[in-house]
């Protein structure tokens, strides 16, 4: 029997509204604590990868790559310095955070990927060849080209409790082949800003996980999949907290809802317009990438926003 077009609705709602987050999922940033933790999350951050070789020789690579020559503080200092450089933003923006300004700035949503890579695109981009010199030369070259007095206004400001991310999914999922336990990848699909600030611009990394996967079965049993949103990052790197609460649930409704007549048509033929759509084939679960839905924040938390308006 064919469905009509209120229940192919009411079918695309539940299957949006089935990938719910862990209500009581802890949010807590794992900060790194020993001196080879820190080396290491900054390696990733800054090449993608953890680097070989002793912690020594480890960390005369990145004084000599970020600053251009060693320095002659204790071992402890430098691992200290290199990581705030990094990926601390306080009264100074982190490497981190001045290129996400500099994508910003320049192309409106912010890259993914390690930092160095991304640092040369913005010097293709800027001035068509790769810079010379330290990191740090090369970032403030780009800064005073792109920013009056090579100088970000940057400033505090508090990402409420509930605040709705328009997100889309970069993962595909599928409810045949997903398991519980696979990461699934978003990104913001706008900029949200408070006070004036920037503080989540369109593109930030979120991750989150599959945690229920129910595959259909016999005697009419559907298909289930629950995907945990935990966190986005933040302007200055921070991982905001995040969930498919009732108020996000209801605002992914009216979105849908706001497609009129051609949602049928995006669960049968695929994205059409405004909304990516989850299909049901059979009993089982497709969603695509570039699906768009809505999260929110699970706290109030203080972020280094950058003035943009």
């Amino acid at each position: 029997m064919k469905k009509t077009l209120k229940e192919r609705l009411t079918i695309f709602v539940l299957v949006v509204f089935s990938l719910t987050s862990v209500s009581t999922y802890a949010f807590a940033a794992r900060l790194e604590q020993t001196p080879i933790e820190r080396i290491t999350a900054v390696e990733q951050l800054l090449y993608g990868n953890e680097q070989s070789g002793s912690m020594v020789d480890r960390i005369t690579k990145l004084e000599k790559e970020l600053f251009g020559l060693p320095g002659g503080e204790a071992l402890m200092t430098k691992v200290d310095r290199i990581y705030t450089y990094v990926r601390e933003s306080g009264t100074e923006p982190s490497l981190a955070y001045k290129l996400n300004a500099l994508e910003w700035s320049l192309t409106q949503l912010v890259a993914k990927g390690a930092l160095k890579p991304r640092l040369e695109a913005l010097e293709q981009t800027v001035a068509g060849k790769l810079g010379n010199g330290s990191i740090d030369s090369r970032i403030s070259r780009l800064m005073t080209i792109t920013f009056s007095g090579s100088k970000l206004r940057t400033g505090q400001a508090v990402l409420n409790k509930d605040t709705l991310i328009k997100i889309m999914l970069v993962t595909a999922l599928d409810s045949k082949k997903n398991k519980i336990g696979d990461p699934v990848e978003f990104e913001a699909a706008e900029d949200i800003y408070a006070a004036g600030m920037l503080l989540i611009a369109k593109g930030a990394v979120g991750k989150g996980s599959l945690v229920k996967v129910d595959q259909a079965q016999n005697f009419g049993r559907d298909a289930k999949m629950e995907i945990n949103f935990e966190s986005i990052a933040a302007m200055d790197m921070t991982p905001v907290a995040t969930m498919l609460g009732d108020k996000a649930k209801k605002e992914t409704e009216s979105m849908a809802l706001s497609a009129g007549a051609g949602v049928a048509g995006m669960i049968l033929l695929g994205p059409i317009g405004v909304v990516g759509a989850a299909f049901v084939h059979g009993k089982n679960i497709v969603i695509p990438a570039g699906t768009l839905l809505y999260i929110q924040t699970q706290n109030d938390v203080e972020l280094v926003g950058m003035v943009a308006k």
